[in-house]
């Protein structure tokens, strides 16, 4: 009996003394020293996301690709970690708290709400913003050139753009005399742009009348509110409202009222015009940042970045469903003829 229990012993105790020789995981990686299987370095990027829509998701995909480009390579040389809080609060949160506790070599919040719940709980590891109107009403950094500390990113709304784009409405639309917002107050990007776009209008003499909304639900009622009382219409870089443009577009298609919007990927779906850029351009730019980061710069050091691309976009299709006739002047507002969308439609 006492021979057999210690053959017994001798079995259980081979796989424990293999397990215990065997070669790491990229899930034990990281910067402080981790390795793959391969013997390469892997760093652990996490990246929050607030909700899905065209432009956070052409962010990402640029942001990744910088990654790749730099030499960062998921499930190579980089363990990726996406999450995505589907528009919830308390998810966003949750998040930021889960990527402090996994102690990640650096993170990318994309949105200001995904970005200030990771601020808020991420001071270990280097933080990247992405996909943000306002750095600094958003306390994510106290200043732009030199931020300090772990936080620095891109943000996405170049200080002409909201201007330009209502110098264009009160030039090309003499017929508006008040632009309806539908808008997420709460959302401090919002908030910036709206008041941006109503000092813009008020040099033209344009009123603007806000219709509220607090969730991508409330966005269809908002819009058909706004029918009788807004001569157009138009969204800023508003996570809820963006979530729910296609309402929006359908009541202007339907009401013949004028749809602007402050994003490429909007007017793509159908808003007539604004003046932007490639969304995910801007996430390759934040991606080069990161990429310098991981190989040694301090983001404290790195001044926040603005698209340097920036132009007027058409869409000659949503025009023509708008009941708007895109004129000469129009075209050549645009530096990049390609710019006017559907043209052949």
């Amino acid at each position: 009996m006492r021979k057999s229990f210690k053959l017994l012993s001798l079995l259980v105790a081979v796989p424990l003394v293999l397990s215990a020789c065997g070669t790491k995981t990229p899930e034990s990686g990281g910067a402080s020293g981790g390795s793959a299987s391969n013997g390469k370095k892997v760093v652990k990027v996490g990246i929050s996301q607030i909700v899905e829509h065209p432009s956070l998701n052409a962010t990402r995909e640029g942001f990744i690709a910088a990654l790749k480009d730099g030499g960062f390579i998921d499930k190579d040389t980089m363990q990726l970690d996406y999450q995505n809080a589907q528009g919830d609060s308390t998810t966003n949160l949750t998040i930021g708290q889960k990527f402090a506790a996994d102690r990640k070599d650096l993170v990318f919040a994309i949105a200001t709400p995904s970005a200030q719940a990771v601020v808020q709980n991420v001071k270990d590891a280097p933080v990247l913003f992405g996909a943000v109107t306002d750095p600094i009403s958003a306390k994510l950094v106290t200043q732009l050139e030199k931020p300090g500390g772990n936080v620095t990113g891109a943000a996405d709304t170049h200080p002409e753009a909201t201007p330009k784009l209502m110098d264009f409405i009160a030039a090309e639309f003499p017929k508006v005399k008040t632009v309806g917002i539908v808008v997420n107050e709460g959302e401090p990007n919002a908030a910036f742009m709206v008041k941006t776009a109503e000092t813009a209008l008020a040099k033209h003499n344009i009123k603007v009348v806000k219709a509220s909304v607090s969730n991508a639900s409330e966005v269809k009622q908002a819009a058909e509110s706004l029918v009788g009382r807004a001569d157009a219409i138009f969204v800023t870089l508003d996570n809820t409202v963006v979530s729910g443009v296609e309402s929006i577009i359908k009541v202007a298609n339907e009401k013949k009222i004028p749809f602007f919007s402050s994003d490429r990927d909007t007017v793509e779906k159908g808003a007539i015009a604004t003046y932007g850029f490639k969304y995910y351009d801007h996430g390759y730019q934040a991606g080069k940042m990161a990429v310098e980061i991981l190989k040694g710069a301090k983001p404290g050091d790195m001044k926040v970045s603005y698209p340097d691309k920036l132009d007027l976009i058409i869409n000659a299709s949503a025009a023509k469903a708008q009941g708007v006739e895109i004129t000469d002047s129009m075209k050549n507002k645009m530096q990049d003829k390609s710019n006017l969308l559907n043209a052949g439609k």
